[in-house]
């Protein structure tokens, strides 16, 4: 699939210069910092050392003091609490964090997270029943909840209350109880873009201000957020960065025996990026949930006996490798049920359904078929009598919106941007479908159906060392990218392109790799690059005609010797 390369605007020379000045860096660090529009020396200091001390005040979010009012009393009088969470890594990384840290102050708490396939995405009434038959009166919701309103009016008929932490977008009425959500529209919180993790985050942190305790203990438990961070792919920008900043430090620092289990089962040392949370801490945890229970996943993440820890990181790895053998199998089947529709080519969106497809694989399987299809995608299955599925989307295609113009169709719905769930009666399937390629096709723009990769900065060569620099080793360019850290939307790693570049050396690593020797004709400097999954383009670097590039600054270790190497993103011919 033919990619499109969406290379930044250069800044003017003259602003970067003086800016470059200002911070003694050089010109590719300024000109980064500025396409991200940090612009001053106080805004640089804020990126590169992020203060905890300087988060939002949480009584700026909408019912804030309500909700820790509501806390304070069901602890003054001694009633029961139950936290009710998704059961994804965003969903049971809250629970964990809330569940540690309350437990040190209250006994009279515990969690419930629902059954993918029994009670379907969010609270649900079996939980609801659960807290009534337990003696529960105060339900604090984590990472669901925004359009639950039969939901919480269900329970509000069984004197159980509700305080709603939730990011995702709401509808047009809320809920009947006491709700935190910075997507309202009226809350003046100032950071819209927190996890669901990250507003239970703020609850505690009210909480703790409104009861002087010591806030530094909260801030044990930044790793839990920082992998939600990392997991819910919300942006790295404004108080999310500051928060997984920290978070990472915590994970590497001090990591709790759950992480270390399932870095050494995945045969991972510490440290770890948030790339390595992305793709090796936040699947495993979201096998769980997939395909046995979201709560093995809380298990984990609180207990703190090793030989138990042990046990849970192995039967979730063993989730992980059979939700991986799921993922193959369906997405071969979905892509035969996509060949096979001869009018597919003339649609804009994919939506495929199997009735006996594993639920919770549609998500990723999703996300696969957009891999090879690049078109807003909807992966449908059924469950309980009903049909449930996951949707993904593409470059800026806004997914949710999508679906509020089939909610006619929709027995419910919730997401965001990116990503959504949904369930539907089976009388209806053949209608959304029709309706949903509508939707999409009156919407979509073309430059939305094709993939982009976005490139910061053209580098030659002889930029990446300095002159004095010893080329085998890491340059210090490279050690000033690595605190651009965490990287994920809204702060991506730089992607650089170089043009007329040679390749000295090729080689195909496991038939699938392209491993090059990389020369410029306007640099005497020689690099070392690898391209994954791309040993396709091996005619292209082969005929001696030049090329550009596009990678990303790494570095590979052998032997425990570090050297640079680029990480090829794209390469095309000059021709």
């Amino acid at each position: 699939m033919q990619k499109k390369w969406l290379i930044q605007t250069p800044i003017n020379k003259d602003i970067v210069e003086q800016f470059r000045s200002e911070l003694k860096v050089d010109n590719v660090v300024a000109e980064l910092l500025l396409q991200r529009n940090i612009s001053t020396f106080k805004e640089a200091e804020n990126f590169f050392r992020p203060n905890l001390n300087e988060l939002h005040d949480p009584f700026l979010m909408k019912d804030m003091d309500r909700a820790v009012e509501r806390i304070i009393q069901a602890i003054e009088k001694g009633e029961k609490i139950l936290l009710f969470g998704d059961y994804d890594v965003d969903g049971t990384t809250a629970v964990a964090l809330m569940y540690s840290y309350l437990k040190k102050k209250y006994e009279r708490i515990d969690y419930y997270i629902p059954d993918r396939y029994a009670e379907g995405y969010g609270i649900s009434f079996l939980g609801i029943d659960y807290a009534k038959e337990n003696d529960f009166s105060l339900i604090i919701s984590l990472d669901c909840g925004i359009k639950s309103v039969d939901k919480v009016a269900y329970a509000k008929e069984k004197n159980i209350d509700f305080i709603v932490c939730d990011h995702h977008n709401p509808g047009d009425e809320l809920p009947d109880g006491i709700i935190l959500d910075p997507k309202r529209k009226d809350c003046d919180y100032p950071y819209k873009e927190l996890s669901g993790c990250g507003v239970g985050f703020k609850l505690l942190q009210a909480l703790i201000q409104q009861n002087q305790w010591e806030q530094s203990e909260l801030f044990e438990y930044l790793d839990l957020l920082a992998i939600s961070i990392g997991a819910d792919i919300v942006p790295i920008t404004g108080e999310n960065r500051t928060l997984c900043y920290f978070g990472l430090k915590q994970l590497n620092d001090n990591p709790r025996v759950a992480f270390q289990e399932l870095l050494k089962i995945a045969k991972k040392e510490f440290p770890v990026t948030l790339t390595n949370v992305v793709f090796i801490i936040a699947p495993r945890i979201n096998a769980a949930g997939r395909l046995r229970s979201g709560k093995h996943a809380v298990e984990l993440m609180i207990s703190d006996n090793r030989e138990e820890i042990e046990q849970i990181a192995n039967e979730i790895n063993n989730d992980n490798l059979e939700r991986r053998e799921l993922d193959k199998e369906m997405t071969e089947e979905a892509l035969t049920q996509i060949a096979s529709d001869l009018n597919y080519t003339s649609k804009k969106s994919t939506v495929v359904f199997n009735e006996n497809w594993h639920k919770g694989v549609v998500g990723i399987v999703a996300s696969r078929l957009i891999e090879k299809h690049f078109k807003p995608t909807i992966v449908l299955t059924e469950s309980n009598g009903m049909i449930t599925g996951s949707a993904r989307t593409v470059n800026n295609f806004d997914i949710h919106e999508a679906l509020i113009e089939c909610e006619h169709l929709l027995e419910q719905f919730g997401g965001h941007k990116h990503a959504a769930g949904m369930t539907l009666s089976k009388e209806n399937l053949t209608a959304f479908q029709s309706k949903f390629e509508e939707v999409v096709g009156k919407r979509i723009d073309v430059e939305d159906l094709a993939p982009i990769e976005k490139v910061d900065i053209e580098l030659n060569f002889n930029e990446i060392f300095t002159s004095e620099e010893n080329r085998m080793k890491i340059p210090r360019l490279k050690r000033i990218l690595n605190q651009l850290e965490p990287h994920g939307p809204g702060n991506m790693k730089p992607v650089f392109i170089s043009k007329n570049v040679f390749s000295k050396d090729i080689r195909i690593l496991k038939d699938e790799h392209l491993k090059l020797t990389l020369t410029q004709s306007t640099s005497d400097v020689v690099l070392e690059a690898i391209g994954f999954s791309m040993a396709e383009k091996i005619d292209l670097v082969a005929n001696g005609i030049p090329f550009d590039i596009l990678y990303t600054l790494e570095t590979n270790t052998w032997n425990n010797r570090e050297t640079l190497q680029l990480n090829i993103k794209d390469i095309r011919s000059t021709i």
